[in-house]
């Protein structure tokens, strides 16, 4: 590897995210190029290589991890993925950029972070949240005293369920929307309050509408109590109809800020006929409607791969690392926990033989 000009780029996975993350560096290309896209499902690569002009296509990500001139990875795969090809890469060389959640256990995590500072490389935690440019600048006003000591933050995201059929299979995903989103929350709740420690976490879920297709939760509810008394609230949901719906509230001694990462760009519409595309996972176009344009921008993605470009040049520090989704992981077993028995849980938090977080959710009635 060169260390020198743009950092070269494999991407690992072909739908959705993948998608997001060759398009997010198409959109600030100073810093890094997508050469390689690697997926096993028959012409998916080739399709995501033809949109975007990635140059190689590879069937098996291994393979991809042997070309010498690839510096960093995105990996865009199932969740129970996500430990084997970090591994993988880290042992390549490779530095690694995971989506979020960053896996399915906290022995995961610990092998995931151990293996990349053994090698040398860094893992980055892909959460957009950080980047998204309302939300830093909510931060930067929190930062500046706008709103005094800040005591409460809230994150929501809520839409109608995901694009992909693993998301629903608790066995590839390891939860529901709590893990899908809820991850997103309680990592930009932890981050806006300057990493505090995590006291306690209570958390409220349930299955109202997706019963026929998934033991997931597609409704949740999350409180989180820091150490310097703050709280963090973390609403998800997979049962809204209308598109998808981001926002955040913050709350302090001298002030408060809303922003809503969609609404505030898009233009409301009415429409008899319908037409291409609104906003992420809204089903339809007839009647009123809300359009967004520069969405990817809106929710941070080309300022992220941007920034964990420059982190492999050594131009910045990592702001989202792999110790930061080891935390959303914690978090997540004890929402889990917390769901099943009706009781708040202390981190730190550590169950034995947990094979996937969602169990300590269905097993509930063995804990009652």
């Amino acid at each position: 590897m060169s260390g020198k000009g743009r950092v070269k780029v494999g991407v690992i996975g072909s739908q959705f995210a993948a998608d997001i993350h060759a398009e997010a560096f198409r959109l600030m290309p100073d810093e890094a190029e997508v050469v390689a896209v690697a997926s096993p499902t028959p012409g998916h690569a080739e399709k995501l290589a033809k949109k975007h002009d990635i140059p190689r296509v590879f069937t098996d990500y291994k393979q991809m991890l042997a070309e010498d001139d690839i510096e960093m990875v995105t990996i865009a795969a199932p969740n129970y993925l996500h430990a084997r090809m970090t591994i993988d890469a880290a042992n390549a060389g490779k530095h690694v950029v995971c989506e979020k959640p960053l896996c399915m256990t906290l022995e995961e995590a610990d092998l995931m972070i151990e293996t990349c500072k053994r090698k040398g490389v860094l893992l980055m935690y892909a959460e957009e949240l950080f980047f998204a440019p309302k939300y830093v600048r909510a931060k930067q006003m929190a930062d500046d005293g706008a709103f005094g000591k800040v005591y409460m933050v809230k994150q929501s995201e809520k839409h109608f369920g995901p694009h992909a059929s693993w998301f629903w299979d608790v066995e590839q995903s390891g939860g529901g929307v709590f893990t899908d989103m809820g991850c997103h929350g309680i990592a930009f709740c932890y981050w806006f309050l300057d990493r505090p420690q995590i006291k306690s976490v209570y958390c409220q879920m349930a299955t109202h509408v997706h019963g026929n297709k998934t033991r997931g939760e597609d409704n949740s509810i999350c409180i989180l109590e820091f150490a310097d008394g703050a709280v963090g609230v973390v609403e998800n949901s997979w049962a809204r109809r209308g598109g998808m719906d981001d926002r955040i509230e913050v709350y302090g001694q001298g002030g408060v800020t809303y922003a809503n990462l969609l609404m505030g760009n898009a233009l409301p519409t009415y429409s008899e006929y319908g037409y291409g595309y609104a906003v992420e996972k809204a089903p339809a176009t007839k009647g009123w409607t809300y359009p967004v344009f520069e969405e990817l921008w809106n929710y941070g993605f080309p300022q992220e791969m941007h920034h964990f470009a420059r982190c492999v040049r050594g131009k910045e520090e990592p702001q989202a690392t792999g110790e930061d989704g080891r935390i959303v992981q914690e978090v997540l077993y004890a929402g889990y926990q917390s769901a099943g028995t009706g009781r708040k849980v202390d981190l730190p938090f550590r169950p034995e033989g947990v094979k996937i977080p969602i169990e300590l959710w269905l097993n509930r009635n063995s804990q009652a």
